[in-house]
């Protein structure tokens, strides 16, 4: 069995801006937001570039960080990997079983009961219906909600309604993990538990990619860590090596 792997070459994302071409305010607003890589393409029709010229490869066992302003491509970049987007050209090959936190609310319906949404969230997140049904009583159990299992979701509090999502979000254990910083809710009793949780996952996966501002948070779980800027990797390397960089910097 072929292990887990990850290589994107030169890959471009981009997002083209309809009506914007003559809107000044518009593209002063979106040339803040990008850093300046905003074009326009032969139709007319501005276009900004989330990621350019991206070449990435990333073996079983690697951890790897990403580091960046708002606006780099961090976000962009995960979807990428998550396999949300596409590249607009270049190439992404992602082999295994990958699982994306970037929102553990995706797929959520405030009319359906908590149980018809760990469900709905579990096929979303690619389970099977015998899957589901087999995980049921654990993530219900892990959430904490007893009855409330079966009251519409709307009716949860927020604390409930994160527990709920970070339950059924968190109960597999993927090849490749992709998060955007690192996940913790509730009251303190299941932060503690959540918290076990995520370093047990984070243990297990082959590989792991995070998102995070946090220094202490990228040198603790990462090896290796890239620097984006305007959508491109300004550098890549050890991970202490290019955090003492960028938060020098």
């Amino acid at each position: 069995m072929t292990a887990p792997y990850i290589h994107l070459e030169n890959v471009d994302v981009d997002f083209p801006i309809f009506n914007a071409s003559s809107l000044s305010l518009k593209n002063k607003v979106l040339k803040a937001v990008t850093g300046g890589r905003i074009s326009t393409r032969h139709d007319g029709h501005v276009v900004v570039r989330g990621l350019d010229g991206i070449n990435l490869r990333l073996d079983s066992g690697e951890r790897l960080g990403i580091i960046g302003h708002n606006g780099a491509g961090k976000t962009t970049l995960l979807r990428v990997l998550s396999g949300i987007y596409h590249p607009t050209s270049g190439r992404a090959e992602i082999h295994g079983h990958s699982t994306s936190l970037i929102d553990i609310s995706l797929g959520i319906d405030p009319e359906a009961t908590g149980r018809e949404n760990v469900t709905l969230r579990g096929t979303l997140m690619g389970l099977s219906p015998k899957q589901i049904n087999a995980m049921m009583d654990e993530i219900i159990e892990f959430s904490g909600l007893g009855a409330f299992i079966d009251m519409p979701f709307r009716t949860y509090s927020s604390g409930m309604q994160m527990r709920l999502a970070f339950s059924v979000s968190t109960t597999v254990r993927p090849e490749i993990l992709i998060m955007d910083e690192w996940l913790s809710t509730g009251d303190l009793d299941f932060k503690e538990r959540a918290k076990q949780r995520m370093h047990d996952i984070v243990d297990s996966t082959d590989i792991l990619i995070l998102a995070s501002h946090s220094k202490d948070l990228l040198l603790s779980n990462c090896s290796r860590v890239i620097w984006l800027e305007q959508g491109r990797i300004k550098m890549d390397g050890p991970a202490e090596q290019i955090v003492d960089l960028y938060f020098g910097a």
